[in-house]
């Protein structure tokens, strides 16, 4: 004999939790009290589906078991109140979802209606509506069930018609109730089916939703750093200027020329970077053109001015190249040469663009001051600059040369066209959206809660 249960403290265990069941069982009837829509609302969607789709089932389980209820009144069994417990049987989940909040289990639904059911059956009537009891519940356990515990749920149902039809208790033939079971059965499991398929979407959409915003991340972790990379390197070569020219040769001019421009570069990297940070949270700020193939020629005089000797040449039409391929060219000679100011001070470089009718090429090379290590990057800059390129269908290869270290990015004219269609689609769906979100910020007077999302 086990008397654990017997025990001083099992026992306290015991009351303490009814009396917590029955505290949080008073909580869920007040709020219903206090607001009994919204309440069940909650309580009928913990089944995996809209309310108004619960609430049409039980419509359907309550109008057909009161139907029964006055059939068997009207035929002579009055008083009894065997029909009244029938129908209570039958509803009798109902409360426990809209009250307390509680699902029942789907076997337990199964033993309230067939046993509702038997209850009906045991006191025939002509033209009996009772059997469709099961048919709804059918239904509604293939619904939410599994497909293992739904089939025998409803091969016993079928069971139960099939012996109170040979007990002469239903006056209508076998084969129609075994074929309104299955057609019951059939309707709740393509509802089961499409429940599924709904969460399935959802759960692709999230999925979708974080990659898009992962990749929105990386592309303005991409930006930010690029301009920090370049502002940072021609700044500091501004500020070595002016501290060589205070040290060595005291011209106070230089060092305040020196100075300007670091400033001015300063208060640019800052707005590129109040602007791209401002995507994240799509604040209202100044969308200021992104620089593109013609803004190459001020990258360059930036580095030269600050004073590192950059060669720089550019062959062909750029009258082909769109937006995007531009900024990509663009990004790719800033982070190219900021690199040289950060990792080989005093070096020479040189950039060359070659525009030709089946691809873009873009060689960066630098000498190697004495003492320089030649070691790959492992930062971002190499690895955006490849992003980039990649998005274009090319390549791009860094590594030591023969005078130094070289950045070569090959473009096919074919993926630029194609930058050129993603980028119209870009501005396309970007209109669209601001047009649907000014739609949907717009305040609607007949918006409300009882809209329901639709299975």
């Amino acid at each position: 004999m086990n008397v654990t249960s017997a025990t001083p403290a099992a026992v306290g265990q015991t009351l303490r939790d009814t009396r917590d069941w029955a505290r949080a069982s008073g909580q869920r009837i007040r709020a219903f009290a206090r607001n009994p829509v919204a309440e069940f609302r909650r309580n009928a969607e913990q089944f995996g589906y809209p309310a108004n789709v619960v609430v049409l089932i039980d419509i359907v389980l309550l109008t057909v078991a009161a139907i029964s209820v006055i059939q068997r009144y009207g035929h002579g069994y009055w008083p009894s109140l065997v029909p009244i417990l029938a129908l209570a049987l039958t509803y009798v989940t109902g409360p426990l979802y809209a009250f307390f909040g509680v699902v029942p289990k789907p076997l337990l639904i199964a033993a309230f209606t067939m046993t509702a059911e038997a209850l009906f059956l045991a006191q025939p009537v002509p033209t009996d509506s009772a059997p469709f009891v099961v048919i709804a519940a059918a239904g509604e356990i293939a619904a939410i069930a599994p497909l293992i515990a739904s089939i025998p749920v409803a091969c016993a149902m079928i069971a139960e018609l099939l012996f109170f039809e040979s007990i002469g208790h239903l006056d209508i033939g076998a084969p129609i109730w075994i074929f309104a079971v299955t057609c019951g059965w059939m309707t709740g499991q393509m509802l089961n089916y499409q429940r599924r398929y709904l969460y399935q979407e959802r759960e692709s959409q999230e999925i979708r939703a974080v990659r898009a915003a992962d990749e929105e991340r990386r592309r303005i972790a991409r930006e930010v750093h690029d301009v920090i990379a370049h502002s940072l390197s021609i700044t500091l070569l501004h500020v070595t200027a002016a501290r060589h020219a205070l040290q060595t040769d005291r011209d106070v001019d230089d060092a305040v020329e020196a100075l300007t421009d670091a400033e001015r570069l300063g208060r640019q990297a800052m707005a590129d970077i109040r602007r791209t940070v401002g995507l994240l949270g799509q604040l209202p700020t100044p969308q200021a053109p992104e620089p593109d193939l013609e803004d190459i020629d001020d990258l360059v005089a930036d580095f030269v001015r600050a004073g590192m000797p950059v060669e720089y040449s550019i062959d062909g039409d750029r009258s082909g190249i769109s937006a995007g391929v531009g900024l990509a060219l663009y990004r790719i000679s800033q982070e190219s040469l900021a690199n040289i100011a950060k990792h080989a001070p005093g070096a020479t470089a040189r950039l060359r663009i070659r525009l030709r009718t089946r691809d873009i090429t873009v060689t960066v090379t630098n000498t190697l001051p004495a003492g320089a290590a030649v070691r790959p990057g492992r930062g971002m800059g190499i690895s955006g600059m490849r992003q980039r390129v990649d998005l274009l269908g090319g390549t791009l290869s860094s590594g030591p040369a023969e005078e130094g270290w070289q950045v070569i990015a090959h473009i096919p004219m074919a993926g630029a066209v194609a930058c050129m269609a993603v980028a119209a689609e870009d501005s396309l769906r970007t209109a669209l959206h601001s047009v649907t979100r000014k739609i949907y910020d717009r305040p609607n007077p007949l918006a409300s809660n009882d809209i329901q999302e639709s299975v």
